[in-house]
Protein backbone atom coordinates (compact mmCIF):
# COMPACT_ATOMS: atom_id res chain seq x y z
CA UNK A 1 0.00 0.00 0.00
CA UNK A 2 1.48 3.34 -1.06
CA UNK A 3 2.20 6.04 1.54
CA UNK A 4 2.47 8.79 -1.11
CA UNK A 5 0.43 11.83 -0.07
CA UNK A 6 -2.08 12.78 -2.77
CA UNK A 7 -2.32 16.53 -2.16
CA UNK A 8 -3.21 18.55 -5.25
CA UNK A 9 -2.78 22.27 -5.95
CA UNK A 10 -6.52 22.81 -5.72
CA UNK A 11 -6.44 21.52 -2.13
CA UNK A 12 -3.75 24.08 -1.30
CA UNK A 13 -5.73 26.89 -2.96
CA UNK A 14 -8.91 25.99 -1.11
CA UNK A 15 -7.16 25.72 2.25
CA UNK A 16 -5.23 28.99 1.71
CA UNK A 17 -8.47 30.81 0.85
CA UNK A 18 -10.19 29.62 4.03
CA UNK A 19 -7.12 30.54 6.11
CA UNK A 20 -6.90 34.00 4.56
CA UNK A 21 -10.59 34.83 4.95
CA UNK A 22 -11.07 33.10 8.32
CA UNK A 23 -14.40 31.82 7.05
CA UNK A 24 -15.64 29.00 4.83
CA UNK A 25 -18.51 31.18 3.63
CA UNK A 26 -16.36 34.13 2.48
CA UNK A 27 -13.74 31.82 0.97
CA UNK A 28 -16.42 29.90 -0.94
CA UNK A 29 -17.80 33.14 -2.38
CA UNK A 30 -14.32 34.19 -3.47
CA UNK A 31 -13.65 30.80 -5.10
CA UNK A 32 -17.14 30.56 -6.63
CA UNK A 33 -17.80 27.27 -4.83
CA UNK A 34 -20.58 26.14 -2.54
CA UNK A 35 -19.65 26.12 1.14
CA UNK A 36 -20.29 22.35 1.61
CA UNK A 37 -18.06 21.55 -1.39
CA UNK A 38 -15.25 23.73 -0.06
CA UNK A 39 -15.60 22.26 3.43
CA UNK A 40 -15.36 18.73 2.00
CA UNK A 41 -12.21 19.55 0.02
CA UNK A 42 -10.46 21.01 3.08
CA UNK A 43 -11.55 18.04 5.17
CA UNK A 44 -10.10 15.72 2.52
CA UNK A 45 -6.81 17.62 2.78
CA UNK A 46 -6.72 17.23 6.56
CA UNK A 47 -7.45 13.51 6.27
CA UNK A 48 -4.74 13.09 3.65
CA UNK A 49 -2.19 14.88 5.84
CA UNK A 50 -3.38 13.16 9.01
CA UNK A 51 -3.45 16.38 11.07
CA UNK A 52 -6.15 18.99 11.79
CA UNK A 53 -5.38 22.32 10.12
CA UNK A 54 -8.39 24.34 11.25
CA UNK A 55 -10.41 24.88 14.40
CA UNK A 56 -14.00 25.34 13.22
CA UNK A 57 -16.10 27.81 15.17
CA UNK A 58 -19.70 28.92 14.78
CA UNK A 59 -18.95 31.96 12.62
CA UNK A 60 -15.23 31.72 11.92
CA UNK A 61 -12.30 29.36 11.69
CA UNK A 62 -8.79 29.63 13.11
CA UNK A 63 -5.57 27.84 12.27
CA UNK A 64 -4.05 25.16 14.46
CA UNK A 65 -0.29 25.25 15.03
CA UNK A 66 0.11 22.73 12.24
CA UNK A 67 -2.24 24.82 10.11
CA UNK A 68 -0.10 27.94 10.62
CA UNK A 69 3.00 26.10 9.45
CA UNK A 70 1.23 24.48 6.51
CA UNK A 71 -0.32 27.81 5.46
CA UNK A 72 3.12 29.41 5.06
CA UNK A 73 4.33 26.47 2.99
CA UNK A 74 1.16 26.42 0.90
CA UNK A 75 1.47 30.12 0.04
CA UNK A 76 5.04 29.63 -1.15
CA UNK A 77 4.11 26.60 -3.25
CA UNK A 78 1.15 28.38 -4.83
CA UNK A 79 3.24 31.44 -5.68
CA UNK A 80 5.90 29.29 -7.34
CA UNK A 81 3.28 27.29 -9.23
CA UNK A 82 1.63 30.45 -10.55
CA UNK A 83 4.98 31.85 -11.62
CA UNK A 84 5.82 28.61 -13.44
CA UNK A 85 2.47 28.66 -15.24
CA UNK A 86 3.03 32.24 -16.36
CA UNK A 87 6.47 31.40 -17.70
CA UNK A 88 5.20 28.37 -19.63
CA UNK A 89 2.45 30.47 -21.17
CA UNK A 90 4.95 33.12 -22.19
CA UNK A 91 3.22 35.78 -20.11
CA UNK A 92 6.34 36.93 -18.28
CA UNK A 93 7.09 39.46 -21.04
CA UNK A 94 3.78 41.20 -20.33
CA UNK A 95 3.59 40.99 -16.55
CA UNK A 96 2.31 43.90 -14.51
CA UNK A 97 2.73 44.67 -10.81
CA UNK A 98 -0.02 47.00 -9.54
CA UNK A 99 0.92 48.97 -6.43
CA UNK A 100 -1.43 51.18 -4.44
CA UNK A 101 0.12 53.51 -1.88
CA UNK A 102 -0.37 56.52 0.37
CA UNK A 103 2.34 59.06 -0.61
CA UNK A 104 3.03 60.36 2.89
CA UNK A 105 4.00 56.89 4.19
CA UNK A 106 5.93 55.76 1.10
CA UNK A 107 8.01 58.93 0.80
CA UNK A 108 11.77 58.46 0.62
CA UNK A 109 11.74 54.72 -0.05
CA UNK A 110 9.81 54.39 -3.30
CA UNK A 111 12.44 55.72 -5.77
CA UNK A 112 15.23 53.39 -4.62
CA UNK A 113 12.96 50.34 -4.53
CA UNK A 114 11.62 51.14 -8.00
CA UNK A 115 15.08 51.53 -9.49
CA UNK A 116 16.27 48.18 -8.09
CA UNK A 117 13.07 46.37 -9.05
CA UNK A 118 13.16 47.60 -12.65
CA UNK A 119 16.84 46.67 -12.94
CA UNK A 120 16.13 43.14 -11.67
CA UNK A 121 12.87 42.57 -13.61
CA UNK A 122 13.00 44.71 -16.77
CA UNK A 123 10.11 42.83 -18.39
CA UNK A 124 7.68 43.64 -15.59
CA UNK A 125 5.74 46.89 -15.85
CA UNK A 126 4.96 48.45 -12.49
CA UNK A 127 1.82 50.57 -12.17
CA UNK A 128 1.80 52.99 -9.22
CA UNK A 129 -1.45 54.46 -7.95
CA UNK A 130 -1.57 57.30 -5.38
CA UNK A 131 -4.81 56.41 -3.58
CA UNK A 132 -7.01 57.37 -0.68
CA UNK A 133 -7.81 54.67 1.88
CA UNK A 134 -11.26 54.11 0.39
CA UNK A 135 -9.93 53.81 -3.16
CA UNK A 136 -7.25 51.38 -1.99
CA UNK A 137 -9.81 49.26 -0.13
CA UNK A 138 -12.17 49.12 -3.10
CA UNK A 139 -9.53 48.28 -5.71
CA UNK A 140 -8.00 45.63 -3.45
CA UNK A 141 -11.40 44.00 -2.85
CA UNK A 142 -11.93 43.90 -6.63
CA UNK A 143 -8.58 42.17 -7.16
CA UNK A 144 -7.10 45.16 -8.99
CA UNK A 145 -4.06 45.72 -6.75
CA UNK A 146 -1.14 43.37 -6.10
CA UNK A 147 0.56 45.26 -3.28
CA UNK A 148 -0.55 47.97 -0.85
CA UNK A 149 1.47 50.45 1.20
CA UNK A 150 -0.70 52.08 3.83
CA UNK A 151 -0.99 53.05 7.50
CA UNK A 152 -2.26 50.07 9.46
CA UNK A 153 -5.82 49.40 8.23
CA UNK A 154 -8.70 48.26 10.39
CA UNK A 155 -8.92 44.43 10.51
CA UNK A 156 -12.09 44.31 8.39
CA UNK A 157 -11.01 46.84 5.76
CA UNK A 158 -9.49 44.49 3.18
CA UNK A 159 -10.33 40.81 3.75
CA UNK A 160 -8.08 38.25 2.12
CA UNK A 161 -4.88 40.31 2.44
CA UNK A 162 -1.81 39.40 4.48
CA UNK A 163 -0.06 42.29 6.23
CA UNK A 164 3.54 42.75 7.33
CA UNK A 165 5.42 45.65 8.95
CA UNK A 166 7.28 48.06 6.69
CA UNK A 167 8.25 51.04 8.83
CA UNK A 168 7.17 53.22 11.72
CA UNK A 169 6.77 56.99 11.36
CA UNK A 170 6.59 59.78 13.90
CA UNK A 171 3.45 61.88 14.22
CA UNK A 172 3.69 65.67 13.87
CA UNK A 173 1.48 68.74 14.04
CA UNK A 174 1.27 70.60 10.71
CA UNK A 175 0.23 74.26 10.66
CA UNK A 176 0.81 77.56 8.88
CA UNK A 177 4.10 79.26 9.74
CA UNK A 178 2.07 82.09 11.31
CA UNK A 179 0.16 79.78 13.68
CA UNK A 180 0.53 80.65 17.41
CA UNK A 181 2.11 77.23 18.12
CA UNK A 182 4.63 77.59 15.30
CA UNK A 183 7.09 79.39 17.56
CA UNK A 184 7.44 76.28 19.73
CA UNK A 185 10.08 73.65 18.95
CA UNK A 186 7.89 70.85 20.34
CA UNK A 187 4.18 70.60 21.05
CA UNK A 188 2.65 69.09 24.15
CA UNK A 189 -0.32 66.88 23.17
CA UNK A 190 -2.37 68.59 25.88
CA UNK A 191 -2.14 71.85 23.92
CA UNK A 192 -4.47 70.24 21.38
CA UNK A 193 -7.41 70.48 23.78
CA UNK A 194 -9.97 72.67 21.92
CA UNK A 195 -7.34 73.52 19.27
CA UNK A 196 -9.03 73.89 15.84
CA UNK A 197 -7.98 70.92 13.73
CA UNK A 198 -8.57 69.90 10.15
CA UNK A 199 -8.54 66.21 9.32
CA UNK A 200 -9.13 63.74 6.54
CA UNK A 201 -12.78 62.84 5.97
CA UNK A 202 -14.38 59.47 6.69
CA UNK A 203 -15.60 58.94 3.13
CA UNK A 204 -12.15 58.55 1.60
CA UNK A 205 -10.04 58.05 4.73
CA UNK A 206 -12.19 55.90 7.02
CA UNK A 207 -9.40 55.06 9.50
CA UNK A 208 -8.02 58.58 10.02
CA UNK A 209 -10.31 59.89 12.77
CA UNK A 210 -10.21 56.58 14.65
CA UNK A 211 -6.42 56.68 14.61
CA UNK A 212 -6.18 60.30 15.78
CA UNK A 213 -8.58 59.71 18.65
CA UNK A 214 -6.55 56.66 19.71
CA UNK A 215 -3.31 58.69 19.59
CA UNK A 216 -4.67 61.45 21.82
CA UNK A 217 -6.68 59.32 24.25
CA UNK A 218 -3.71 58.55 26.58
CA UNK A 219 -3.35 62.31 27.15
CA UNK A 220 -7.02 62.88 27.93
CA UNK A 221 -7.51 64.98 24.80
CA UNK A 222 -10.42 64.70 22.38
CA UNK A 223 -9.61 66.21 18.94
CA UNK A 224 -11.61 69.30 17.96
CA UNK A 225 -12.16 69.06 14.22
CA UNK A 226 -13.59 72.14 12.52
CA UNK A 227 -13.42 70.61 9.02
CA UNK A 228 -12.73 67.29 7.32
CA UNK A 229 -11.29 67.07 3.81
CA UNK A 230 -12.03 64.10 1.56
CA UNK A 231 -9.96 65.16 -1.46
CA UNK A 232 -6.58 64.42 0.12
CA UNK A 233 -3.63 66.27 1.58
CA UNK A 234 -3.40 68.97 -1.11
CA UNK A 235 -6.88 70.20 -0.24
CA UNK A 236 -6.11 69.78 3.45
CA UNK A 237 -3.04 72.06 3.08
CA UNK A 238 -5.20 74.78 1.52
CA UNK A 239 -7.77 74.42 4.30
CA UNK A 240 -5.07 74.74 6.98
CA UNK A 241 -4.01 78.10 5.62
CA UNK A 242 -7.55 79.33 5.01
CA UNK A 243 -8.67 78.44 8.54
CA UNK A 244 -5.36 79.09 10.32
CA UNK A 245 -5.74 75.61 11.79
CA UNK A 246 -3.54 72.56 12.38
CA UNK A 247 -3.51 68.89 11.36
CA UNK A 248 -2.12 65.70 12.88
CA UNK A 249 -0.19 63.70 10.28
CA UNK A 250 2.74 61.30 9.82
CA UNK A 251 6.04 63.12 9.42
CA UNK A 252 6.49 61.85 5.86
CA UNK A 253 4.16 64.69 4.97
CA UNK A 254 7.09 67.12 5.38
CA UNK A 255 8.35 66.30 1.88
CA UNK A 256 4.94 67.13 0.38
CA UNK A 257 4.08 70.37 2.22
CA UNK A 258 4.24 73.85 0.67
CA UNK A 259 6.79 76.23 2.19
CA UNK A 260 4.01 78.19 3.88
CA UNK A 261 3.39 75.27 6.25
CA UNK A 262 5.63 73.84 8.96
CA UNK A 263 5.52 70.80 11.22
CA UNK A 264 6.49 70.30 14.85
CA UNK A 265 7.07 67.06 16.79
CA UNK A 266 5.11 66.21 19.92
CA UNK A 267 6.63 66.00 23.38
CA UNK A 268 5.78 63.60 24.91
CA UNK A 269 5.69 61.86 21.54
CA UNK A 270 2.47 60.35 20.27
CA UNK A 271 2.54 56.68 19.32
CA UNK A 272 4.19 56.16 15.95
CA UNK A 273 2.21 55.32 12.84
CA UNK A 274 2.66 51.69 11.81
CA UNK A 275 3.03 51.43 8.02
CA UNK A 276 2.10 48.07 6.53
CA UNK A 277 2.65 46.21 3.26
CA UNK A 278 -0.31 44.13 2.13
CA UNK A 279 -0.37 41.25 -0.38
CA UNK A 280 -3.25 38.97 -1.37
CA UNK A 281 -3.08 35.82 0.74
CA UNK A 282 -4.28 33.66 -2.15
CA UNK A 283 -2.39 33.63 -5.46
CA UNK A 284 -0.26 36.73 -4.84
CA UNK A 285 1.57 38.29 -7.77
CA UNK A 286 4.95 36.52 -7.74
CA UNK A 287 6.74 39.87 -8.03
CA UNK A 288 4.91 41.52 -5.13
CA UNK A 289 7.07 39.95 -2.43
CA UNK A 290 10.20 40.98 -4.33
CA UNK A 291 9.05 44.59 -4.38
CA UNK A 292 8.07 44.41 -0.69
CA UNK A 293 11.55 43.11 0.14
CA UNK A 294 13.17 45.99 -1.78
CA UNK A 295 11.00 48.48 0.12
CA UNK A 296 12.15 47.00 3.43
CA UNK A 297 15.76 47.20 2.27
CA UNK A 298 15.28 50.90 1.52
CA UNK A 299 13.85 51.44 5.00
CA UNK A 300 16.89 49.67 6.47
CA UNK A 301 19.27 51.71 4.32
CA UNK A 302 17.68 54.96 5.49
CA UNK A 303 18.00 53.92 9.11
CA UNK A 304 21.68 53.16 8.64
CA UNK A 305 22.48 56.54 7.04
CA UNK A 306 19.84 58.62 8.82
CA UNK A 307 16.38 59.23 7.42
CA UNK A 308 15.99 62.19 5.05
CA UNK A 309 12.51 62.80 6.40
CA UNK A 310 12.94 65.24 9.24
CA UNK A 311 10.73 67.87 10.80
CA UNK A 312 11.90 71.39 10.01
Amino acid sequence: MSDVCRVELRHLRYFAAVAAHGSFNRAAQNLHLTQPALSRQVKDLEEELGVPLLVRGTNAVTLTDAGERFYEEARDLLARADQAIQRVRGEARNEILRVGYAPSVAVGIMPGALEKFQAATPRVRIELSDLSSREMNELAREGRLDLLITPEPSPSAIPGFQWSDLRRMAVVLVMPATHPLAKLKKISPRRLSNLPLIGLGRENFPDYMRSVRALLKPFGVAPHFIALENDGVSTLFTALEANHAAAILADGINCLMPRTLISRPFSPALSEVSVKVGLPAVRPNPHAETFARLLREEVGRQKSVGSPVQSP
